[in-house]
């Protein structure tokens, strides 16, 4: 089934124009979300606004948005004033500079969205995708939509584009603000703690693999309210003994891994080869 173009825009830098379809990177049904009722008869709860001074309800007419400069001090802004400070839109992603793909930290990203060709642009899109895959940059501007003004970077993918929205310097917090002590590392462990990674290495990340195991079980237990059923609450696993020696979890670690043979790690392809010969139920108690 084919994505739906959420917006039309235009990649503007020079000269050149690129007209482009807009698509979300992600579903947006993907999370579950739950309405307030009313315990004694079931009806959903309304929303309500009380005045923090005399406890009186406040209607949306009644209401004016305020900006807070000082401990309980505000500037009010009236929606006209407020309309007036928006950014206009004028579907223009002015692309400002290109830069290598490797230089704009993943700390910066935001938002993914897919672009497509729009009518009369499937030239001058293939251009710039060609383009940015043989120099190995991405492009950098700024996108109005919202009122608000957004920062961007459009890179390749496959034979299309994805543009990511990005934060801007003043909204990312730096690394070094966090307390990490000074700590010097031992040989032993550092070998120890990379063998233990090559031998949980995979060739490349695969999301398919993953799965949201409470969204599933959230999913399940709303369908047994919707049959009628009673839900019990799921056993707990007793917490394992934590241990403390970095050396010895390090080894049980590695052991672990290598199974109860005791043998070397078989490479990727062969050990999944293995896992599907296996019977079924004997790969669920491996991996249990």
């Amino acid at each position: 089934m084919p994505a739906h173009s959420i917006g039309s825009a235009t990649i503007s830098f020079g000269l050149v124009s690129v007209p482009i379809k807009m698509f979300s990177a992600g579903e947006s049904s993907a999370a579950i979300s739950f309405n307030w009722l009313h315990k004694k008869d079931g009806a959903r709860l309304k929303q309500q606004y009380v005045c923090s001074k005399d406890g009186e309800k406040v209607e949306k007419e009644d209401m004016i948005k305020g900006y807070e400069f000082a401990k309980g001090r505000y500037v009010q802004f009236t929606p006209d004033e407020l309309k007036a400070l928006e950014e206009k839109g004028t579907g223009s992603i002015n692309i400002t500079e290109f830069v290598d793909a490797d230089t704009v930290d993943r700390m910066y990203m935001d938002k993914v969205y897919f672009m497509g060709p729009d009518k009369g642009g499937d030239r001058a899109f293939t251009l710039l995708g060609e383009a940015l895959k043989k120099t190995g940059k991405v492009a950098i501007g700024q996108w109005a939509a919202r009122g608000k003004q957004y920062l961007v970077m459009i890179r390749p993918l496959s034979r299309g584009l994805a543009m990511e929205q990005l934060r801007y310097a003043n909204e990312v917090r730096s690394i070094d603000e966090v307390p990490i002590p000074k700590v010097d590392v031992k040989k032993a462990e550092l070998d120890m703690a990379v063998q233990l990674i090559e031998q949980a290495a995979s060739e490349k990340f695969e999301p398919q693999k993953y799965e949201d195991t409470v969204k599933t079980r959230i999913q399940e237990q709303i369908q047994r309210k919707v049959d009628g059923e009673e839900i019990t609450e799921e056993p707990t696993e007793a917490p394992k003994t934590q241990i403390i020696d970095l050396m010895e979890a390090l080894k049980a670690s590695l052991a672990k891994g290598k199974g109860s043979t005791g043998g070397e790690r078989k490479p990727a392809k062969r050990a999944e080869r293995a896992a599907e010969a296996k019977p079924a139920k004997k790969r669920k108690a491996a991996s249990a």
